[in-house]
């Protein structure tokens, strides 16, 4: 049998940065992989979504070949992540959920070292610093020792870090955890920044708000395999139509308007005193509800159409299996 073809020779019509077929992974007892099918387009970001123990970390860990797979194929910017994992590791930027940096070099000092040992030249690995450091707005900290960083500055200059050689295709393993609104916007910047340049992103993250504003497309992982994929405005769609959410002036007639619209939408959830169901019939059920409750002298504090969000769609998808 010859060697398994390379997702270029598949056909698929759009030439896959990123591509695995049936990964599995397991560590003694625990299956963190069950067969995880992804195919990435060039230029694209892709984000991964699961809670703690889905198996994001373990295809990451795969993909950027730190991991071997027990079976499955996978293939990044063409090449086999087994079978040729020195060329791949020339094509890919990480960052890990840690900062990967050196407390006692200065953040200038770490970029141009890591520039000059992935032989792209001291003088252009200086240059290469000076553009990045303005990049995540650290250039005034640049010549400080990183032990003098805040965690979003380290976790900044980790971004900066793996970006250095300018890779193909990047892999981000929830790197906003734990930073400040201020820092996760600079990164947020950073990778749409990226993302322009036609640079391919896998961004792994459990902020659902972060892969709605950055992701082309979306995976949900959870117990080890894929539950969904999509655009996140489609997995919206999936997960059904419009919410109606009613608060009453008086609390006391919650009970009142929760069986109010349980008689038009059926299922009715309540949280903090707020009544949400799904809209029946469009406008028509709206109006519906709405007719009711005024006929029965209920006096609404708040009545209010939403649509779905990522959040509705994780939750959606991930209720019913336990998380491993």
């Amino acid at each position: 049998m010859g060697p398994a073809p390379s997702p270029e020779e598949k056909g698929r019509g759009v030439t896959a940065a990123i591509e695995t077929e049936g990964l599995t992974k397991r560590y003694g007892s625990h299956q963190a992989l069950r067969g995880v099918d992804l195919h990435v387009p060039a230029g694209t970001v892709l984000g991964v979504l699961g809670r703690n123990g889905a198996g994001k970390t373990t295809t990451v860990r795969i993909l950027s070949t730190l991991l071997v797979p027990d079976s499955g194929r996978a293939f990044v910017a063409g090449l086999d992540v087994v079978r040729e994992q020195a060329e791949v590791r020339t094509r890919i930027g990480l960052t890990g959920q840690y900062a990967a940096v050196d407390d006692r070099l200065t953040g200038r000092e770490n970029l141009v070292l890591l520039g000059t040992l992935l032989h792209i030249g001291r003088s252009a690995a200086k240059s290469r610093a000076r553009e990045l450091l303005a990049q995540f707005d650290l250039t005034d900290a640049g010549d400080r020792q990183v032990r003098t960083y805040s965690g979003g500055m380290r976790r900044r200059l980790d971004l900066a870090s793996c970006l250095i050689s300018r890779p193909p295709v990047v892999f981000l393993d929830e790197p906003t955890t734990g930073l400040d609104p201020a820092s996760r916007a600079v990164l947020w910047a950073a990778i749409r920044e990226q993302a322009a340049a036609g640079t391919t992103v896998l961004l792994t993250t459990q902020y659902l708000e972060e892969a709605d504003k950055l992701a082309d497309r979306v995976v949900v992982i959870d117990a080890g395999k894929v539950v969904a994929e999509g655009s996140p405005e489609q997995l919206k769609r999936d997960v059904g139509g419009e919410w109606l959410e009613v608060s009453v002036t008086d609390p006391s007639r919650t009970g009142e308007a929760r069986e109010i619209l349980a008689s038009v939408a059926g299922s009715v959830e309540v949280a903090d005193g707020k009544l949400s169901a799904p809209v029946p019939d469009g406008t028509a059920g709206i109006a519906a509800v709405a007719g009711k409750l005024h006929a029965n002298g209920i006096a609404v504090q708040e009545f209010a159409l939403r649509r779905p969000s990522l959040d509705d769609v994780f939750f959606a998808l991930t209720r019913t299996s336990e998380a491993v």
